[in-house]
């Protein structure tokens, strides 16, 4: 199956109620689409169990070869699937595109190591004879992923899973399902075997019967805070393993900069890449009293720089939101701060009509500079999801500390210092799963990637995010 085109598709069955993928930029249908039925539900998790049962016993070095295979067509792919995206979640086409080399080095890289990362564990034990561990698949995992990043998100999870002898059934979001038939194609022209990678349009509301089914060993979700809380509630229920990745409030803290235009620089690319729509993306900005207002200032001129337009032509450098609903969201979350007191410095809502395309798009946000903002409103602790940067004023490092862990998450964390020793002892006392000194919190594949608190659990990437859904079993021999 290798068509880049999609064609509408009727729903079926008596309760069947379709949904639509909606180009938020110019509001065009792109397709319809069936939701899964619950009574097929079994037939599919059956066909995912019997693919593993078949896809374990290929060696690692074969089922490496199938995700290396993948980043290839990957590749061969990204024209395509880098308009895809675009049409369907309103990312820039060229952020689209860095998006795609990202998944497919994710790809190679698992293709490439996953193997080694299986060989068995010798331990250095007290008592004489043999004691290793050894790594095996556990079964049949369920994959939960959101739509600002719809190929990389996938991947993440499915790449070192399937190497690892895995299979997965996956429910994207409603919004990218042009995109989720194109990456269940990809893993299909691969090699995998059937019901080793299954794109399930499931309803969020037959979720629970997927994760209580017994061949199902594992469930992972990238989502909202309230969606990770209602599937581990769920996943504890029936004891089934969960891992998740959740929102995230990212502080940006500036201890001191020997360059204002290059720590506005970092602080442009950690808020505004992806429209801002990103649980890593930096959201709070912690700067001394010193260079607090020239700071504001330079980033509110670099924000007001923004052209607002068609996300797929290279020109636009503000795409929409990836709905109405996320715009407006937003724009609530943003005008309760307003109505309290705190300050657009730039922007505040959204752009004039005559810049957001020939439907005048209502998902487009203006970017956006809030001062003031104050612990009674919700932009204090609330995560905002587009192009919106909050900056507070401190007097020192303890105090930017102490706001940047005043909240109930703990992803992704920047500092900017110029002395590397002090921004790495500010680094251990933040409360998130990751740090980045002098650059704005990336992604890449062999670096851990996962958060803390209200930002879930588990580890995804690297080394140790192949390592999340496999029994590490001790085997232990004593001479005879």
């Amino acid at each position: 199956m290798t068509s880049t085109s999609i064609q509408p598709m009727s729903a079926t069955g008596p309760d069947a109620e379709p949904f639509h993928s909606i180009n938020p930029y110019s509001g065009e249908t792109l397709g319809e689409f069936p939701y899964l039925e619950i009574e097929q539900l079994d037939a599919v998790i059956d066909r995912a169990h019997a693919g593993f049962e078949q896809w374990r016993e290929r060696s690692a070095q074969e089922r490496a070869g199938v995700v290396s295979r993948a980043a290839e067509l990957v590749r061969e792919r990204a024209d395509d699937l880098a308009h895809t995206i675009s049409a369907e979640m309103g990312k820039l086409v060229g952020e689209a595109r860095w998006e795609i080399q990202v998944s497919a080095d994710i790809l190679r890289y698992y293709g490439d190591n996953g193997p080694r990362f299986l060989e068995p564990e010798q331990l250095d034990i007290a008592e004489g004879g043999d004691a290793r561990v050894v790594y095996e698949p556990l079964g049949v995992l369920l994959g939960i992923e959101p739509w600002n990043f719809p190929l990389y998100q996938v991947v993440r999870l499915a790449a070192p899973n399937l190497v690892a002898g895995n299979t997965i059934l996956l429910k994207h979001t409603s919004t990218c399902p042009v995109t989720a038939l194109k990456i269940e194609w990809i893993f299909a022209d691969a090699g995998a075997g059937e019901g080793v990678y299954t794109n399930i349009f499931l309803r969020t509301r037959d979720v629970e019967r997927v994760i209580a089914h017994p061949s199902v060993q594992g469930v992972a979700l990238t989502g909202s805070d309230a969606a990770g809380a209602a599937v581990a509630e769920q996943a504890g229920r029936h004891v089934t393993k969960c891992m998740l990745e959740l929102g995230g409030n990212d502080p940006f803290i500036v201890l001191d900069s020997a360059d204002l235009e290059s720590t506005v620089d970092m602080a442009v690319q950690g808020r505004m890449f992806n429209t801002g729509q990103s649980c890593v993306a930096s959201k709070r900005f912690f700067v001394p009293e010193a260079m607090h207002d020239r700071f504001v200032e330079a980033l509110a001129a670099r924000f007001s720089d923004y052209t607002p337009g068609d996300p797929t032509d290279p020109e636009t450098t503000l795409g929409p939101l990836s709905s109405d609903e996320a715009a407006d969201d937003l724009l609530e979350q943003m005008q309760d701060a307003l109505d309290k007191g705190a300050r657009a410095v730039v922007g505040g809502g959204r752009p004039p009509e005559s810049e957001r395309g020939p439907g005048g798009s209502r998902a487009f946000v203006q970017p956006t500079v809030l001062t003031g903002v104050t612990p009674d409103m919700r932009a204090f602790s609330e995560e905002l999801f587009g192009p919106v940067a909050v900056v507070h004023q401190v007097g020192d490092a303890d105090e930017a500390v102490r706001m940047a862990n005043d909240s109930p998450y703990g992803l992704g964390a920047t500092i900017v210092s110029t002395d590397i020793e002090a921004a790495q002892q500010v680094a251990r006392r933040i409360e998130s799963g990751m740090v980045w000194i002098n650059t704005p919190t990336l992604t890449q594949a062999d670096l851990p990637f996962g958060g803390v608190k209200r930002s879930g659990f588990g580890r995804e990437l690297s080394r140790l995010g192949m390592y999340e859904f496999v029994n590490r079993k001790l085997v232990r021999t004593v001479p005879a």
